[in-house]
């Protein structure tokens, strides 16, 4: 089954007739998987994996790396698994991991959190997501995110019945329109769900967009989720935790990861930070998801978090050159090419090929030229899956030979399209 087209309604809980709808209906609505007829359909991730496999494209759909990242934290793993830490973990994670959390925080930002009553390690940053939304907002609540968003936020926010709101971020910066976020929010506005570095657009929000954000967050006695896991991956601009922000620490969780900073995605080792009263809340929640996460993996974690600034520089910089491989590739295709400042996306506009349908593009993109990309429209609610119409999401995290490959088929698309 195929992953429908966002133009069924945006949220149950936004729909009376449909309050009564089952939780796991009102996740999939969230994350646009259920049509308008109640059929359910698989993430487009899925699909266009699927795709990509019978197809034999590459696949740059779905942001996971393709080598593996340091090695001493492979080692520390594969040690600790000899040394029989093989069992459950305390909840909130070891101590260890713990510690090089906060000592992070400290060290790029100027953050202190105690590890003891401020730091949960999660299963992944989705978990922490997850644990923050379902423990703070009620049915009814709203949550304001900005549009386009990743699409576990919607899923959550549906599943804890809260009614999904959203801001634009416009083309070609995706920098939100500032009037329009301010009639975003309401009095029933209880979290922000703050995506910096955001995906799928590649921004990296400056200190006065932020500024604004806390402004207004205050004003509405709102609360912030802030996931930050591109935190380090950014292209000659500095990512600025909101938390820093005067008049934010104290209504603000930060969540962040081991996956993209230290391409091990499959460990699914994240983390949140905040004040003790919030984290408390969060806990509650999180240690009846999973309890506790992945036990020889958590100290691993702490080694890369520990690693010199070095490390964290060469990831960056590296990032950037398959970046620009990718994006010679696109613009050769005659795509618009959005360049990001940050994460492992790229964005481009098919309307220079008179191309207005980007779901319908990328659905024939890997028989055409042999590469798998994400729509944006389904990251959207129906008005910005319009506005989104025609742009595509490619993932640059992959050797830069196979970056090279894909730039080289894509140059094809142009006379692919014409033939």
């Amino acid at each position: 089954m195929t992953s429908p087209v966002p133009t069924s309604p945006t949220s149950i809980t936004q729909d009376a007739s449909q309050a009564a709808a089952a939780p796991w209906q009102r996740a999939a609505t969230g994350a646009n998987l259920l049509s308008a007829d109640g059929s359910l359909g698989v993430t487009i991730f899925e699909e266009m994996t699927t795709l990509a496999v019978s197809t034999g494209a590459i696949n740059l759909g779905q942001g996971f790396p393709d080598e593996d990242g340091p090695a001493e934290m492979k080692a520390a793993a594969q040690a600790a698994i000899t040394a029989g830490a093989n069992q459950y973990a305390p909840g909130k994670g070891i101590l260890e991991l713990r510690e090089a959390i906060s000592a992070h925080q400290e060290r790029f930002y100027g953050l202190t959190p105690d590890p003891h009553t401020e730091v949960v390690v999660t299963t992944g940053a989705t978990e922490a997501i997850a644990a923050s939304l379902l423990a703070f907002v009620q049915p009814g609540d709203e949550v304001l995110t900005f549009e386009p968003f990743y699409d576990s936020y919607g899923a959550i926010i549906g599943l804890a019945g809260g009614v999904h709101v959203t801001a634009p971020l416009l083309a070609p910066d995706f920098m939100p329109d500032m009037d329009r976020l301010e009639a975003a929010f309401g009095p029933r506005t209880r979290v922000v769900m703050l995506n910096n570095p955001h995906n799928p657009t590649g921004a990296v929000f400056p200190r006065p967009v932020l500024e604004r954000i806390v402004e207004l967050v205050e004003k509405h006695n709102a609360l912030i989720v802030s996931d930050e896991v591109y935190e380090h991956l950014t292209f000659g601009v500095p990512h600025i935790p909101v938390a820093t922000l005067p008049g934010a620490a104290g209504r603000t969780i930060t969540i962040s990861s081991a996956g993209k900073t230290f391409s091990f995605t499959g460990w699914k080792i994240g983390w949140l930070s905040g004040p003790e009263h919030l984290v408390a809340a969060i806990r509650t929640v999180k240690q009846f998801l999973s309890y506790s996460s992945g036990t020889p993996f958590q100290g691993a974690v702490a080694v890369g978090l520990g690693l010199p600034d070095t490390f964290y520089q060469e990831i960056a910089s590296t990032l950037q050159r398959k970046r620009d491989i990718l994006a010679e590739g696109l613009r050769a295709a005659g795509l618009g090419v959005y360049l990001p400042q940050g994460t492992y996306f790229i964005n481009v506009d098919t309307s220079p090929l008179g191309i207005r349908d980007a779901v319908d593009l990328a659905r024939r993109l890997p028989a055409l030229v042999g590469v798998a990309a994400i729509p944006v429209p389904v990251f959207c609610h129906p008005e910005g899956a319009e506005r989104t119409r025609s742009l595509l999401r490619f993932a640059f995290c992959k050797r830069e030979s196979v970056l090279a490959e894909a730039a080289s088929r894509l140059a094809s698309l142009r006379d692919k399209l014409q033939a």
